[in-house]
């Protein structure tokens, strides 16, 4: 069973190096304020959504992780994102990764970096248990989640019909497959 891992991206010539680990209670101000979902506005809801996280790692179902930038000196590290990679299930071929971005990071190599290292541990950590397919799934009107797909070697499988009220648009299937 995995119980903790934490991740590494390297510097860029334009960015600094990104850390990735599992999401912690002291996470919780830091998420409220980066997230763009709506339904994480406040403490109560940040603290609920990290336990949810919490629980995924200890049942190895889901494996959310923090993205922070490192920063320089004495600084503290950043909050700049999430990647996740959900649907875990040992002889299951498939599981499915996600992302997102805080806005001020938005433009800087964060998501395909971040995403490129949660799928390398992923295809890697999982390959015995035989995950063999990793699927990115993001609404149509996104296009910058096909540019971070293609960054990533994920190619366009398929559109997938919309399914209201958790999916209102239909969305891009990509899949990567793990090296033979």
């Amino acid at each position: 069973m995995i119980t903790s891992v934490t991740l590494e991206a390297a510097a860029t010539p334009t960015a600094p190096a990104l850390v990735l680990r599992p999401w912690r209670v002291e996470d919780v101000a830091a998420l409220v304020e980066a997230s763009p979902d709506p339904g994480l506005r406040c403490e109560d809801d940040g603290l609920g959504w990290v336990r949810a996280q919490e629980r995924g790692w200890a049942a190895g179902v889901r494996f959310g992780f923090a993205v922070l930038e490192a920063a320089g000196g004495a600084a503290p590290a950043r909050l700049v994102g999430n990647v996740v990679l959900k649907e875990v299930a040992s002889g299951k071929a498939s599981a499915e990764v996600g992302y997102w971005t805080a806005a001020e990071a938005r433009g800087r190599g964060v998501a395909p970096r971040a995403l490129e290292a949660l799928t390398a541990w992923s295809l890697e950590a999982f390959r015995a248990d035989g995950l063999e397919r990793l699927e990115l799934l993001h609404q149509v009107d996104n296009p910058a989640s096909c540019r971070v797909a293609a960054k990533c070697g994920y190619t366009y499988d398929r559109t997938l019909a919309s399914a209201p009220p958790a999916y209102p648009l239909d969305g891009h299937l990509h899949v990567r497959r793990a090296a033979a």
